[in-house]
């Protein structure tokens, strides 16, 4: 685990910075088991701890979602927000100072039904944020009819979280070429989790691209690699971030050069958070089980 460190060019990239910009990243996974929302609590409180304000919109079911993750319980969704049933404010959740979780399991599988009302009812709320947002970060499902979250559809960018099991690797990679070819989703970001060294990591990403690349599928960059160790099990345990639990841990740090790396990804214009959610709404309209499985 030696080779895991901290970039020592992190605090220079946080003093070259622009102005504040909404940046929105789904990440997806060809299947379960690769420690998918883990990470993304974990990057999402070492994100806050950069002083950045942060919602993780999580896609998962009770027990299996982010909530659980930081021990707190979700009692409401999205869709009581969309249905006018609750306001915003009753169904986030908030771990720590700037850090926001919106459970939109039952939501999610609704959007491409809802009424012009109940489309204006989620506008209207997600425009009323308290706090202006950096980062929207999306725990994807997997268990969506066509295998690829909507929100994938209208983020910015896409990290497909990838373990170094055989069938991880293959389905992520089948996954990819899904969405590529039902989509035109040519550009993903590759975040190797699970991984005993750097080493291992930079090979099963090269693997993955050479052959994205050779057949044309898509392009795919290097998001960085996340260890599994002692620390990063015990804090899971325990329902607290690593950054909390253990911050001089190897797995801190590989969160903390994570969200550094973040921050400046070269993505589009993400614009206001109604824009994000216009696109999502738009495209969910369009996205059918049968594109996906054609």
């Amino acid at each position: 685990m030696a080779d895991f460190h901290v970039d020592q060019a992190a605090g220079l990239r946080r003093l070259l910075g622009g102005g504040r910009q909404l940046q929105v990243v789904t990440f997806v996974a060809g299947c379960e088991g690769v420690g998918r929302s883990l990470a993304v609590a974990n990057l999402g409180a070492a994100l806050a701890r950069l002083g950045k304000e942060v919602l993780i919109i999580d896609e998962h079911a009770a027990q299996d979602d982010i909530a659980a993750s930081f021990g707190l319980m979700a009692r409401f969704d999205l869709l009581d927000v969309v249905h006018r049933e609750v306001s915003l404010d009753r169904v986030l959740l908030q771990p720590f100072k700037g850090l926001c979780v919106l459970p939109a399991a039952r939501a999610v599988r609704k959007l491409g039904r809802l009424s012009p009302p109940q489309q204006q009812a989620l506008l209207d709320a997600m425009a009323g944020l308290e706090r202006p947002l950096d980062v929207i970060l999306v725990d994807a499902s997997a268990a969506h009819a066509g295998g690829f979250s909507p929100f994938s559809l209208a983020a910015q960018e896409t990290v497909m979280v990838v373990s170094g099991s055989s069938n991880a690797i293959t389905e992520a990679y089948a996954l990819i070429k899904k969405a590529s070819q039902a989509f035109a989703r040519r550009h993903f970001r590759i975040l190797v989790n699970k991984v005993k060294s750097r080493a291992e990591a930079r090979a099963i990403f090269d693997n993955i691209a050479q052959v994205a690349a050779k057949r044309g599928i898509a392009r795919l960059d290097y998001a960085g690699a996340i260890p599994l160790n002692d620390a990063l099990r015990q804090s899971f345990k325990l329902a607290r971030p690593v950054l909390v639990e253990a911050p001089d841990s190897v797995a801190a740090a590989a969160f903390r050069d994570l969200a550094d790396e973040l921050l400046y990804w070269q993505g589009s214009d993400g614009g206001s958070v109604e824009h994000f959610i216009q696109q999502l709404l738009h495209l969910s309209q369009r996205t059918t089980p049968n594109v996906l499985r054609a």
